[in-house]
């Protein structure tokens, strides 16, 4: 059975997820939050923050997000270009009793810089933080490539832990073994600097993946849909 997704959050009610454009961030980001509202009666805040790309968006499934009761914010739903501004209401949100937070951010120094305001809030010990490496990206083909990109986002954003999370996959034509193997590829690649919170997986792969992955499997639904391409995020 899979692990819910409220266990992930270890009892804490926010998790921001960054990560680099085709990392799968914002996807995740989804399910999560979906994830959340399956499991709990609370009220789940999204916030689509990411301004660093015009597709693969958050705000792209608002609707069906909001259809299933998550509480979605965002200054852009209209617009596909980049809007310098943040949705109003985070520390409300992230101060309601009860209620869980999720932020889709930007993984550049941009979108990292966004959310330097709420670094109080951030660093919190209710509070998660989510790097979400796609290690068949060209930008994590090596450790102090990742490591100078983290550092980067930690700087900018002023948040003092981040955790990992394998999302190893070439869209919708991924196989358990690319899972298997650029997982591999992506523990190699850290080696044991950085721990690995949980691994991502399409959901029709989850069965064949879930006796071969050491860590936390994670299956993941596939909501962000573009005719002409096929990709994660």
């Amino acid at each position: 059975m899979p692990q819910r997704f409220t266990d992930l959050l270890g009892g804490r009610s926010t998790a921001v997820f960054l990560g680099e454009a085709g990392s799968g961030k914002s996807e995740i980001a989804i399910n999560f939050a979906l994830g959340l509202k399956g499991e709990n009666d609370r009220r789940i805040h999204f916030f689509d923050m990411d301004q660093t790309k015009p597709l693969f968006r958050s705000r792209d499934v608002a609707e069906q997000m909001r259809r299933a009761g998550v509480v979605f914010h965002s200054n852009s739903e209209e617009s596909i270009e980049d809007v310098a501004s943040v949705p109003p209401g985070v520390v409300e949100a992230i101060s309601e009793p009860d209620s869980f937070v999720i932020l889709d951010i930007g993984g550049n120094e941009r979108g990292a810089r966004m959310i330097g305001q709420y670094h109080q809030y951030l660093n919190r010990e209710d509070c998660r933080v989510f790097f979400v490496i796609n290690p068949y990206c060209a930008w994590s083909k090596d450790y102090p490539g990742i490591a100078a990109t983290i550092h980067k986002i930690s700087g900018a954003s002023r948040i003092e832990q981040i955790h990992i999370v394998s999302n190893p996959n070439f869209g919708a034509e991924t196989t358990a073994e690319d899972v298997i193997t650029g997982h591999a590829r992506l523990k190699g690649i850290l080696e044991g600097q950085l721990e690995i919170a949980f691994v991502c997986a399409m959901e029709h792969l989850y069965g064949a993946l879930q006796s071969r992955i050491e860590e936390t499997l994670i299956p993941i639904t596939r909501f962000i849909r573009y005719p002409w391409q096929d990709t994660c995020d």
